[in-house]
């Protein structure tokens, strides 16, 4: 009878490994070339395009996150692997997925609306530069972008789109050792 072995746990298969860090690549560069079109210049900047580059933004930077930090309890020791491998602090700036959660479970985010408010008005999806001469309402302004600062406001919370494309880029910075960047 052959004596069993533990797998050791702390190893990742160097082609998984590579494959991981492909698709971070990958997903960094689809964030940067979802935000070119989200510049002023860009020939594809209508409203449909502007939700789309920022839909494909938080995306491709949630799914780093989750491969970075998987919400599955057995790949929680390939995330940390591949965060030691690419120099990513544990409290990284992608860790937290809640923004992203808003636009992905955006029909949890309708329904508890209605749920606890009774205001008829309802503003979504605004491209705005400007705060109104009233201030803004976030009891009624759910989603909104400013192209100018390039922040995106949910309910009153607001997320800097250029720090999340600096994280991204940092971290495919950080994969040129590894595989073709």
């Amino acid at each position: 009878m052959q004596p069993k072995f533990k797998k050791d746990e702390s190893q990742m298969k160097p082609l998984a490994e590579m494959v991981f860090i492909s698709e971070i690549v990958m997903l960094s560069k689809i964030a940067e070339r979802a935000a070119e079109r989200l510049s002023p210049n860009s020939e594809h900047n209508d409203s449909l395009e502007v939700w789309c580059s920022i839909q494909l933004i938080l995306i491709a930077a949630g799914n780093v996150s989750k491969i970075l930090w998987p919400q599955r309890k057995m790949s929680a020791i390939r995330g940390e692997k591949l965060r030691k491998l690419l120099q990513v602090d544990d409290y990284h700036f992608l860790s937290d997925r809640k923004f992203r959660n808003h636009f992905e479970h955006y029909d949890e985010r309708i329904e508890d609306w209605f749920e606890k408010n009774s205001s008829v008005v309802y503003i979504d999806k605004k491209i705005d530069p400007f705060k109104s001469f009233w201030g803004e309402n976030i009891n009624t302004a759910h989603r909104t972008y400013n192209p100018l600062t390039m922040t995106l406001n949910f309910r009153g919370e607001v997320l800097d789109l250029r720090s999340i494309l600096s994280a991204l880029k940092e971290i495919r910075h950080n994969c040129r050792h590894f595989v073709l960047t």
